[in-house]
């Protein structure tokens, strides 16, 4: 009977710790506090866009919220079939930030935008379209005063608004 009474008196003992153990471990538990998100409010753009680069008509569009760069994209006549769409940058200037131009390339350019330049005609756009099919295209802003009636002082005017890429 003594072998029984041992037993009785472990089971009871070892109720006993895992009640008391139980105990404790309740009176130390701290619900988690609740996990707060807040999402800031979604900005209302309106405004102009600047759409440039491999688009058909390259611009300035109304944008509104909601807009999608495809639905912008779309505005400006869609893109070029030389359009890298793995590279879209989009740039936000700070208040009071001053812009600057937009540079013509001369190897995309179409006449009527080159006409845009100063001193540049329809004669002079024209040869410059030429001069890039005869040689491939720019290598550099320079070579404008290779072609015919862009002499210094012409190419001193236009610099700053004129680029080449590849």
């Amino acid at each position: 009977m003594t072998k029984n009474r041992y037993w009785s008196l472990s089971i009871i003992l070892l109720i006993a710790v895992i009640i008391t153990g139980g105990v404790i471990a309740w009176q130390r538990y701290r619900p988690p506090h609740p996990i707060e998100i807040s999402l800031p409010p979604s900005l209302e753009l309106e405004g102009e866009i600047y759409l440039g680069g491999a688009v058909s008509n390259p611009g300035f569009y109304p944008l509104k919220s909601g807009d999608s760069i495809e639905t912008l994209v779309q505005a400006a006549g869609g893109t070029t079939s030389n359009a890298d769409l793995a590279g879209v940058k989009l740039y936000i200037p700070s208040i009071g930030e001053e812009e600057e131009p937009q540079k013509i390339d001369l190897n995309r350019a179409e006449a009527w935008l080159l006409t845009a330049l100063p001193g540049i005609g329809e004669t002079i756009a024209q040869r410059i379209i030429d001069y890039r099919q005869k040689n491939v295209g720019f290598h550099n802003i320079t070579e404008i005063t290779r072609v015919e009636g862009i002499g210094p002082s012409t190419y001193e005017q236009i610099k700053e608004l004129i680029t080449v890429a590849d």
